[in-house]
């Protein structure tokens, strides 16, 4: 079974990341949440752009059954990957964006 402390920090250490890079406009903020005792992380934007309101989901992962739940991802190049290239194995990563049938045709777990 794999090291869910770890891969708490790995996902908090990434989420952080991404909310410390600064959007286009400066009155638009990204806020990592962490809901530590439920094991859900997300980076959300919040603020106003051009008079306009600006709030939304830019990635939500959990923790659920000792694997990583990618939930959404709306980064360009995909927190899966990152998580791979931080010794995550495959099979511990579940892409919950897509279906389950899906899944199957994924390089990542099934669920």
């Amino acid at each position: 079974m794999a090291d869910v402390n770890h891969y708490r920090q790995l996902v908090q250490e990434l989420l952080q990341e991404y909310s410390d890079i600064r959007a286009n406009h400066e009155a638009v903020d990204a806020e990592a949440i962490f809901d530590l005792q439920r094991d859900r992380y997300q980076v959300v934007h919040v603020g106003w752009s051009n008079k306009r309101r600006v709030y939304g989901c830019v990635l939500h992962v959990d923790i659920k059954d000792g694997k990583i739940w990618i939930q959404h991802d709306g980064t360009e190049g995909g927190i899966a990957n990152e998580l791979v290239d931080r010794g995550v194995p495959k099979h511990d990563i579940v892409l919950g964006f897509h279906s389950p049938f899906k899944r199957q045709f994924t390089e990542f777990a099934v669920g």
